[in-house]
């Protein structure tokens, strides 16, 4: 892998997201389990896991079928990850 500033970026965004999510549960003990529109049990954290395994996903099928720039891929990821915390 190359190491560019968009590679450092990426990773202080996950690392970030987990500096948040560790925050919050600290705020906001619990955050129960909750059923929703997955069919699945999730937490918080759980919620997190598949929004950023979900946006690996599309932006590799976004390179595959549209190639470079990223920015759409990007922006389906994070309307996705919002439906997931708001719904799932």
């Amino acid at each position: 892998m190359a190491w560019t500033w968009q590679t450092g970026l990426f990773w202080g965004v996950i690392v970030l997201l987990l500096v948040l999510m560790g925050l919050w549960e600290w705020r906001v003990p619990g955050g129960g389990p909750r059923r929703g529109m997955l069919g699945l049990t999730t937490t918080r954290g759980d919620r997190l896991f598949i929004s950023l395994l979900s946006a690996g996903y599309i932006h590799l099928l976004w390179l595959a079928f549209f190639g470079a720039p990223l920015w759409g891929a990007s922006a389906l990821a994070l309307a996705l990850a919002f439906v997931l915390f708001r719904y799932a």
